[in-house]
């Protein structure tokens, strides 16, 4: 039976909606303003007046929370942690490896690919090293740090049933021509971050996407303007923010939305495991970190991913920038469906899949819903 919210404020991806309906059952079957709203016998309808309805959360750059880490290569464990991340709104998820021995990032892929057998929010997988900078390696160990392998990323696509969809990688770590145009052939986004690369370096990459941008990269220098500045200066070159007032201040985060505007950003998490857990001690890639006031730091102080939940880095998006919720739709939905071709989310129209998140007012969440799956929260 499809349902159907009424008298909702809309945030398509496309526009907004201020008294609108939305028909779903697995698919989104209309979308429009209440005055031309019919219904339907068949129809089950809910009044959600006062409340918002925009496209899922996506988030393409994430390690795990709750606990869990992809790298543990555990299906069951991998399943349950990204089931737990409905609440934070998300809808399609990455899971994201990390620098490590090659076999333990091929026994992460293969546990990622078992679990996208049954669970719909996988919508591919983000490779974060280990073909990145020494020099800028963050949190990332550097033992198994090296320039591109083609071989091996080839090994590692057949291994995780070609869910590859995301690089990060240091451009100027050798020729890296063979891996960008493998990369671009089989539907790899190249995204330049843990890099130490200048400006022209990256005009003569196919880098086409920064990873947490102003994060372990090249910065802005006023002659030389690096990843960073590559990143915010290129149009065609999206680029991924950890918005938790941490990673970026709040007027770094206001000149790179002035730089970028709301098409060119994508809001991530980078969560590791220690997300949704209390404070204290934690694990990165085989690495002892500490989590105090909602920062996750090796013991040398490195920031090491973050704790941040998707919901949090929406509103603070909003609350840092007085960007409009249109906008941070883009940034968190709209954005990644169309850079990663997911041709049936990121917008609420009708043929879409019904991936939505019903928040009240206060941007609080109190329904994910995937695939017309209902989640209740709160």
């Amino acid at each position: 039976m499809p349902k159907v919210y009424i008298n909702a404020t809309l945030y398509t991806g496309e526009g907004q909606i201020e008294k609108g309906y939305i028909r779903f059952s697995d698919e989104i079957m209309g979308v429009g303003k209440m005055e031309i709203y019919e219904k339907d016998d068949s129809d089950e309808e809910v009044d959600v007046e006062g409340n918002i309805i925009i496209p899922g959360f996506i988030d393409v750059h994430s390690h795990g929370g709750y606990g869990v880490d992809n790298m543990d290569a555990e299906p069951e464990k991998i399943d349950k942690m990204i089931n737990k991340m409905l609440a934070e709104g998300i809808t399609s998820y990455f899971p994201t490896t990390i620098t490590q021995s090659d076999e333990q990032i091929e026994a992460c892929l293969k546990a990622i690919k078992e679990v996208e057998e049954s669970n719909p929010l996988i919508q591919g997988i983000h490779i974060e090293g280990p073909f990145i900078s020494k020099e800028f390696k963050g949190a990332q160990p550097e033992a198994f740090i090296r320039p591109a392998q083609l071989d091996t990323l080839k090994k590692w696509q057949k291994a995780s049933g070609d869910l590859i969809r995301l690089i990060t990688y240091a451009p100027e770590a050798g020729d890296v021509s063979e891996f960008e145009e493998y990369c671009k052939g089989n539907n790899i986004v190249l995204s330049a971050g843990h890099s130490g690369a200048t400006y022209e370096q990256l005009i003569e990459s196919e880098a086409t996407h920064i990873t947490h941008l102003f994060n372990g990269q090249r910065g802005l220098h006023h002659r030389e303007i690096g990843v960073s500045g590559y990143g915010l200066l290129e149009d065609d070159v999206m680029v991924e923010m950890i918005v938790d007032g941490y990673h970026i201040s709040k007027p770094m985060v206001q000149l790179a939305f002035k730089a970028k505007g709301a098409d060119g950003i994508q809001l991530i998490t980078d969560s590791m495991r220690a997300k949704g857990l209390p404070d204290g001690d934690s694990e990165l890639g085989g690495q002892k970190v500490t989590v105090k006031d909602k920062q996750a730091r090796l013991e040398d102080g490195t920031l090491a991913g973050s704790v941040l939940t998707f919901n949090d880095a929406f509103k603070n998006m909003i609350e840092f920038t007085g960007c409009s919720i249109l906008e941070a739709v883009k940034m968190s939905s709209t954005n990644q469906a169309k850079e990663f071709k997911l041709e049936k989310k990121g917008q609420l129209k009708p043929s879409f899949d019904a991936d939505m998140v019903l928040m009240d007012k206060d941007l609080t969440i109190k329904e994910t819903i995937v695939g017309g799956k209902i989640h209740e929260f709160n």
